[in-house]
């Protein structure tokens, strides 16, 4: 980033750091301050003159996102973070091989092909909840996070694997705070040098890629069919009649497990904090399923009921707002570009966060409110592009969204048909931004059962 006083406005920072140790220790509201004192476009000094520009106005986002997004790429601090585990796959390739892998894997997510998994989704949200028992206190976001990695298992490779989907899980929790921990440490020991840290993480690589790759040969040795999504990567075949390899697939196939797995436990997690908090918007919801499914069994659900559930539709739109799992995007100009009046080299590192955008009174009066009603009115449709992008955007806006959004809708209108969670006192519930935006230390709540047939804390029947 250029370093002459033509450059935006910004905090000066302590000498030789800048503003590093506090981005690391209070991102999120040091992001939120910048924004709120500096304007639009924010220089933040970083250590060792990685600088950054903070960019918060839909408009300038559009600039980089859309109109310019050929002069960008993946920030290497994004591709640090995630690059051991999930590879070259669509999060992290970049320009004719990301297109083609992109050509490649978009079919399988065609909404006609995505609303086949939602019998899978509602079921095993019933069959996974059997299990939980009225009065009982549970971890909603280690529930949720083995809740959808079941979910992700059989639609991603359509096999059930049972226990190890648990084992699968917290692998991939595991690794995203050491990988995070790494990039943001000023000392990173080499991965290969054994201390325990590093030993358990390639442990935990080791049997990922194990996994991935035997089920990967399995399905190859199956031939063709299956509607499991990674038969539908197999299958899917180039314009010049090429096919995904091995080592794509597997890419392919981590990238999109962490994705859907991930960005929807934490959609569910924060949803059901929330609602907790407001009495009066729990109400409304279990009133809206207690209508539109009248006389129908959960099991009924099918994925055009998402499109009748208007009123939770706004709740998971206003949990994506409040505590968006992508809370931030990260570029690097891979050459000059003008952005806001002002001209910068190639190489400059931008900042676009989500956290920051969805609570600019601009665009959301009473912006830390939880108000689902102002989605009611087609706020959705009036909003600048780049003013509520939860899943990212431009050309590379999440390729799953329409998936995760439709297992978000069907598991919350699943689960809240039969339950409702109590915030179990006590507790300080604080977002902490790794790779994604989890609440630290989980969100303990007490489960209540609301219909007939749900076993009580112990084993018995409650209402049978």
């Amino acid at each position: 980033m250029s370093t002459t006083s033509n450059r935006p406005p910004g905090p000066r920072g302590k000498p030789l750091v800048g503003v590093a140790l506090e981005l690391r220790k209070h991102g999120l509201n040091l992001l939120a301050r910048c924004a709120r004192e500096y304007g639009d476009l924010v220089y933040l000094p970083l250590a060792f003159g990685q600088n950054r520009l903070l960019v918060s106005h839909s408009d300038l986002i559009e600039q980089v996102l859309v109109v310019q997004h050929h002069k960008f790429h993946k920030s290497a601090m994004s591709k640090a973070a995630t690059g051991r585990l999930l590879g070259n796959g669509l999060l992290n390739s970049e320009g004719d091989f990301w297109r083609r892998q992109r050509r490649l894997a978009q079919p399988a997510f065609q909404k006609t092909r995505v609303n086949e998994y939602a019998v899978t989704m509602v079921e095993h949200a019933l069959a996974y909840t059997a299990q939980w028992r009225d009065g009982e206190v549970r971890d909603v976001a280690d529930e949720m996070s083995r809740l959808t990695c079941g979910i992700a298992v059989k639609t991603l490779f359509g096999i059930d694997l049972g226990a190890e989907a648990d084992r699968v899980g917290e692998n991939l929790t595991n690794l995203m705070r050491f990988q995070i921990n790494r990039v943001r440490s000023p000392f990173r020991i080499p991965e290969n040098f054994p201390t325990p840290a590093n030993r358990r993480a390639n442990a935990a690589f080791q049997y990922l890629d194990s996994l991935v790759y035997r089920i990967i040969e399995e399905r190859r040795a199956r031939g063709a069919g299956g509607n499991d999504l990674l038969s539908r990567l197999i299958s899917a075949m180039d314009e010049d009649g090429t096919q995904m390899t091995p080592r794509q697939l597997r890419d392919e196939t981590m990238t999109l497990f962490l994705a859907g797995h991930e960005t929807t436990a934490l959609t569910l997690s924060w949803t059901w904090y929330l609602l907790a908090q407001n009495p009066s918007a729990e109400a409304r919801v279990h009133e809206e399923l207690s209508r539109v499914f009248a006389g129908r069994a959960s099991r009924a659900l099918e994925a055009k009921d998402g499109e009748s559930l208007s009123y939770l539709d706004a709740v998971i739109r206003e949990s994506l707002r409040l505590y968006p799992p992508a809370y931030i995007v990260a570029r690097v100009a891979i050459e000059p570009f003008d952005l806001g009046g002002y001209s910068f080299p190639a190489g400059t590192t931008i900042l676009m966060s989500q956290w920051v955008m969805h609570r600019d009174p601009r665009y959301f009066p009473e912006p830390l409110a939880f108000r689902p009603e102002r989605w009611l009115d087609g706020l959705a449709a009036r909003l600048p592009t780049h003013a509520y992008f939860p899943f990212g955007g431009g050309p590379r806006r999440c390729i799953g969204q329409g998936f995760a959004l439709m297992e978000a809708s069907l598991v919350a209108a699943t689960l809240a048909q039969r339950f409702r969670f109590e915030l179990e006192p006590g507790q300080t519930i604080v977002p902490e931004p790794l790779v994604t935006l989890r609440p630290r230390g989980g969100i303990r709540m007490r489960i209540h059962a609301r219909g007939p047939g749900i076993p009580e804390k112990g084993g018995f029947l409650k209402n049978a």
